[in-house]
């Protein structure tokens, strides 16, 4: 062949025998062998239940109010000439103690001026009569019965009546005086001064504001739902008193700083109404002695204080106990079967709070519910449970890696 024609020839014959070994090879090509694809096995936490009891515990939030604050107000008026060292703004005082005391000289005063008319009158009273004892004496003699007016009758009853009004002045003399003197009602605390020594005061004005500190009274709303679990001492209309042998207890908290400290009190009246906006009624918790030394350094019970209430329900009994968590929407929670796979299950919660979920229908004892929050678990899931800290026996079955 000429070395022209070759020259052409050559790549054709290249193109066409690289085309038949293609087709060759694709023909005896190996058949790939079909495998299937590892399932992916969930770990999870889980536990397995069983009946129990469950004390319900109510936490609610309020402030701290005195039992009773009053006005203290002077009944005389005058000139503030001492007050006590205990009348300042926080200061401790017992009833009867003397916080202050108003210039009683007008009232001294006043008090002899009455005394001295009390005398004069008397001493009228006492000529009167004695004029009278004579008149009977002389009509005596005569053997006739003296007449009325003769007795001087109204004349003693005058004076009667005019030692009877002087009386009366010494009297109102007498309480001015010792109005002078304020004391303290009951055993309390000064809210706040309104006067100092020197100052004039008058009837009507305000001299402090002041509490009672025996005990104070916290204000704590309750839901509908959370007045199943709570006994309340409730009164109706024909009752004498509030239900007897009710003592609910709360414990008061408070965060002060970095510490939180508590005093314990308990439920002792209810609200006359539920609040229309929030659709709560509120109970009143008293703690008694709140400003009495507590331990480790706790400090007074402040009016006006925030705090934070535990109150004790009503106990459950026969309930399964689990965390929050392991409750899912709809009041489902997943329970992990025999063959380690994972079903829904639907449960009644007769309880629930940000730590704990209550359930009393829904589970048998023994069953194992996961605690592990999953996004999407599909019933029929398989996968390994941590039941209770025991880890699980890894088999073939369910290692993937064992495959």
């Amino acid at each position: 062949m000429p070395r022209s024609k070759l020259k052409f020839a050559l790549p054709v014959i290249v193109l066409v025998a690289a085309i038949a070994a293609g087709r060759a090879i694709i023909a005896n090509k190996p058949e790939a062998s079909r495998q299937r694809p590892p399932s992916a096995v969930l770990n999870v936490d889980a536990t397995r239940v069983k009946l129990g009891r469950f004390d319900v515990v109510i936490i609610s939030e309020g402030t701290v109010e005195p039992r009773t604050e009053s006005t203290l107000i002077p009944e005389v008026s005058g000139r503030v000439i001492e007050i006590s060292a205990d009348f300042r703004e926080g200061g401790y005082f017992e009833q009867g103690d003397v916080l202050l005391r108003i210039e009683p000289r007008d009232y001294e005063l006043a008090l002899a001026t009455a005394e001295a008319q009390v005398a004069e009158a008397s001493a009228a009273l006492e000529q009167e009569l004695a004029l009278a004892e004579v008149v009977k004496n002389d009509w005596k003699q005569l053997g006739k019965t003296a007449p009325d007016l003769g007795l001087r009758k109204p004349q003693i009853a005058a004076a009667e009546a005019a030692l009877l009004s002087a009386r009366s002045q010494v009297e109102r003399a007498t309480v001015d005086l010792r109005r002078t003197v304020v004391r303290a009602p009951y055993a309390g605390r000064v809210l706040e001064q309104s006067v100092d020594v020197g100052q004039f005061v008058s009837v009507g004005s305000t001299l402090a504001r002041i509490y009672a500190i025996d005990y104070v009274e916290i204000r704590l709303p309750l839901s509908t739902r959370e007045l199943e679990f709570v006994d309340l001492p409730e009164r109706f209309r024909d009752d004498d008193e509030a239900t007897p042998g009710i003592e609910t207890p709360v414990l008061v908290e408070a965060d002060i700083g970095r510490n939180t400290y508590s005093w314990e009190g308990r439920i002792v009246r209810v609200g006359g109404a539920i609040d229309t906006q929030s659709r709560q009624l509120f109970v009143v918790a008293q703690v008694d002695d709140p400003y009495a030394r507590g331990p480790q350094g706790r400090p007074p019970l402040r009016i006006g204080q925030f705090v934070r209430a535990k109150i004790q329900g009503r106990p459950l009994g026969d309930v399964f106990v689990l965390p929050r968590e392991a409750l899912r929407e709809g009041g489902e929670v997943l329970i992990v079967d025999n063959e380690s796979r994972l079903q829904r299950q639907p449960v009644s919660v007769v309880w629930s709070d940000g730590e704990t979920a209550v359930i009393s229908d829904g589970l048998a004892e023994g069953d194992v519910v996961t605690l592990t929050s999953l996004s999407i678990a599909a019933s029929g899931s398989e996968v390994l449970a941590t039941i209770d800290g025991v880890a699980p026996l890894r088999n073939v079955a369910a290692d993937p890696a064992a495959r």
